[in-house]
């Protein structure tokens, strides 16, 4: 019996020993060849893919076209089912791989049709632009097909990766505008809900222009208005029902956004203007970035290092040699909600020329391991419309500049030979893509700002509410590149953007306010670029490390005076929470604890003071009714802390002081109830510590330890420029003096590859966790793997 125990146990250890070396076979076979000469087809000329040791690619050909199919082989070969997820994702079939869970996340994208619209606008493009991006996708699936086994995340979902097609291209840079755009026109609609029921002054007070953070490249800081008096506004004989639910410490979700920057010429050492760049977004295993220069060397002789997209053939922010540029999101008004009112039979609406028949489009978004699901999308000339909301009673329809033909095209390509600045924001005002704060400068040292992405002219309506464009003029066609704003070599030598209101006046009407942010961040950059005179790459990394607590510290001065002897009676809690903040470290930093007490009661407080203003809007309109709070909300609640008027103080507090010690009260509450130990272990990094995941170990957790990126506390935070959260912030930061790329410094998360047995799966993570300079161009050559066409030669 022993004995045959002992067998039976041997072979199942000898069965299970097996099996794990044909998955560790199989895993390793998706790895990519790194060296060596590979026949393929699709090539013109040879093309060679060379790696340092992170696996930075310099991916060199001899014409643009080849180079495009290299390029589309590299990320095939290191990321594809990164770049799988991207366009499922985007056009609503990730049910196919992940069955019925992504039914709802498949409607959410299904709703903007953007495989209908790529394959549209795909057949507008230019004979040279198509046949660029048919070579990317010839190489990105010779690339796939060049792998000895499927990647390995197939294995797991049970399905098959299936070939890139043309307009998946296109399908990629719609998932950038989901990512950068109000898609559904939401914050119009919300927005909308305060304007439809407060007083016209009330109103504008509660959603200014800005605050005294302001720092926009052109004009002035907002000056907040005075409240309202209690004769227009009062709620202090509004009493809530229930207790208040927590802010939590997360506050609003950040804003996908970034910081850029640059210098002129006369502030650098050798005469060439000094870009940087952030690009703000969530964080994910791979990076969605794969650093890569690129390099043509025949008659269309070109030379660009930068990031590029996985999915796409060009470098999205870098540098020619001659300019350097980068973005920030520009949250600018592109989209805008549209009442739909019916018409006089079913399945009618009105417009402006008369009743209109909806555009019925039935989708069917295909389940894995279950039936096709349908979904209808009805459509008005404006857009289609939103099935899960209403406003007043009517419904909306999204007009989003996404859905028009203009909305993607290639021309971003013409910056990798523009030959000056001038050059680059000509063609930038021309880019089919989210409209972005574009940012460049030259090897002359000019610097300079402007839209990047087509910007509709709008008629006469309120863009910031619902409207009804059956009695007022919509959009009425789009910006010439004459019309767009732009700032040139500003006496000051310096430019700056951050995700907030970067002019004023007229250009501000251009752009219009799509829940830009608060400048707290742009006005800390700002002011770090003024603090001197010269600068380096090195220089703009300290910049774009700053973590220091310049914007909570007002926040901390109210605490210290709201936790006097009085207020606090003796409570044990209180006394400790004040000496916490009291003893603070001034910065986002991990071991700071009394950084994020006051952050916390900013969040809490300022829910607490809106909720309490909202109130009329939701007595009106209902208790499910989510009004907007403004970005720049913080100006009218920094009056109100200050200045503390009795009528705008919610009826639930005897006091403003009351409000703030229910709020630290509040505070402690959700700390005793989610976390052991004291409120002396609060610190900054145990909430603020890194979580990038894979989106594999997100469904099957058990495999997060070999998947996922190590775990570490950060420094950082929003409202300030190293803006960094435990899945969001820099998706990669560079600064770079064109002509002097040698000395220019590039970080990125994760690494290059998106397989985990890859030396590339976290290379230069650390270097970016840390703040450790990393050069911008390729380093030493470590891998080179040379693509020949059929019927060519190899090499002796």
């Amino acid at each position: 019996m022993k004995k045959w125990f002992i067998r039976t146990l041997a072979g199942l250890i000898l069965i299970a020993a097996v099996a794990a070396a044909g998955a560790w076979a199989l895993l390793r076979a998706s790895l990519p060849e790194l060296d060596g000469e590979l026949v393929v087809a699709g090539l013109e000329d040879s093309a060679t893919i060379e790696r340092d040791e992170q696996g930075i690619a310099t991916i060199t050909a001899s014409n643009r076209r080849d180079l495009a199919f290299a390029t589309g082989y590299a990320h095939a070969q290191d990321r594809f089912f990164q770049m799988d997820l991207i366009r499922r994702q985007a056009v609503g079939e990730l049910s196919e791989l992940f069955g019925a869970a992504a039914i709802n996340a498949d409607k959410r994208y299904r709703f903007h049709r953007f495989r209908d619209r790529a394959r549209t606008i795909l057949a507008r493009q230019s004979a040279r632009d198509v046949a660029l991006i048919e070579a990317y996708t010839d190489g990105v699936n010779e690339g796939l097909n060049g792998l000895a086994a499927k990647p390995f995340e197939y294995f797991l979902t049970g399905t098959a990766p299936q070939p890139w097609q043309v307009e998946d291209t296109i399908v990629v840079v719609f998932s950038m505008y989901m990512q950068l755009n109000d898609d559904r026109a939401r914050r119009d609609v919300r927005r909308g809900y305060a304007h439809s029921v407060l007083p016209p002054d009330v109103y504008a007070w509660m959603y200014p222009l800005g605050t005294q953070w302001d720092a926009p490249i052109t004009g002035d800081a907002e000056v907040t208005g005075n409240y309202p008096g209690p004769d227009i506004f009062s709620i202090r004989e509004l009493e809530k029902s229930g207790d208040p639910v927590p802010a939590g410490e997360a506050g609003r979700p950040p804003l996908n956004g970034s910081n850029n920057w640059a210098v002129s010429g006369a502030l650098t050492a050798n005469g060439g203007a000094l870009v940087s760049n952030d690009m703000h977004l969530g964080h994910s295993v791979p990076n969605i970035w794969y650093q890569a220069r690129l390099v043509a060397t025949g008659d269309d002789s070109r030379d660009i290092t930068g990031v590029t997209l996985p999915g796409a053939p060009f470098v999205v922010a870098g540098s020619n040699g001659t300019i350097a540029w980068g973005y920030t999101n520009s949250y600018g008004d592109w989209s805008d909600a549209v009442i739909v009112e019916p018409g006089a039979s079913e399945g009618s609406y009105r417009t402006q020329d008369g009743d209109e028949a909806f555009a019925v489009y039935s989708e069917q978004i295909r389940v894995k391991d279950a039936e096709p699901v349908n979904y209808e999308i009805r459509e008005t000339r404006w857009g289609p419309v939103d099935p899960d909301v209403s406003f007043n009673g009517k419904e909306i329809a999204v007009s989003w500049i996404a859905h028009h033909p203009e909305a993607v095209n290639l021309n971003i390509m013409g910056l990798e030979t523009a030959e000056s600045l001038g050059d680059a924001l000509d063609q930038a005002n021309t880019f089919g893509m989210p409209p972005q704060n574009f940012v460049g400068g030259d090897a002359n040292g000019n610097i300079g700002w402007t839209i990047a992405g087509r910007i509709p002219v709008k008629g006469d309506f309120d863009p910031m509410v619902p409207a009804d464009w059956s009695v007022a003029d919509g959009w009425t066609g789009w910006r010439d590149p004459d019309e767009y704003p732009r700032v040139v070599n500003p006496e000051s030598g310096r430019i700056w953007t951050a995700n907030a209101r970067v002019v004023d006046g007229e250009a501000l009407k251009i752009i219009g306010d799509g829940g830009y942010d608060l400048a707290a961040r742009a006005q800390q950059i700002r002011d770090g670029l003024f603090a001197s005179d010269r600068f380096t790459p090195e220089d703009m990394l300290n910049i774009q490390r700053d973590s220091r607590a310049v914007f909570l510290s007002p926040w901390r001065d109210l605490l210290l005076e709201t936790l006097d002897d009085e207020l606090i009676d003796g409570d044990r809690n209180l006394i400790e929470y004040r000496q916490l903040v009291d003893n603070w470290i001034p910065a986002a930093a991990p071991d700071s604890v009394g950084y994020r007490l006051v952050r916390a009661f900013r969040w809490e407080v300022r829910k607490r003071v809106f909720d309490g203003l909202a109130t009329p809007i939701r007595e009106a309109l209902g208790d499910d009714v989510n009004p907007l709070i403004s970005n720049q909300f913080e100006g009218p609640l920094w009056l109100l802390v200050n200045e503390r008027p009795m009528h705008l103080l919610p009826a639930d507090y005897a006091s403003w002081d009351a409000l703030m010690i229910a709020a630290l009260r509040s505070i402690i509450a959700v700390y005793d109830e989610n976390y052991d130990g004291e409120l002396a272990d609060r610190s900054w990094g145990e909430y603020n510590t890194a979580r990038i995941s894979h989106p594999v170990s997100q469904a099957v957790p058990m495999l997060s330890r070999w998947l996922d990126m190590p775990s570490a506390p950060l420094y950082g935070d929003a409202n300030l420029p190293l803006a960094q959260g435990p899945a969001f912030g820099a998706s990669e930061r560079f600064s770079v003096i064109p002509g002097d790329e040698q000395n220019g410094l590039m970080q990125m998360p994760t690494g290059q590859s998106g397989h985990p047995l890859s030396a590339f799966y976290q290379s230069g993570h650390e270097d970016w966790v840390n703040g450790t300079p990393s050069p911008f161009l390729p380093g030493e050559r470590r891998h080179e793997l040379t693509l020949r066409p059929h019927g060519l030669d190899a090499s002796p």
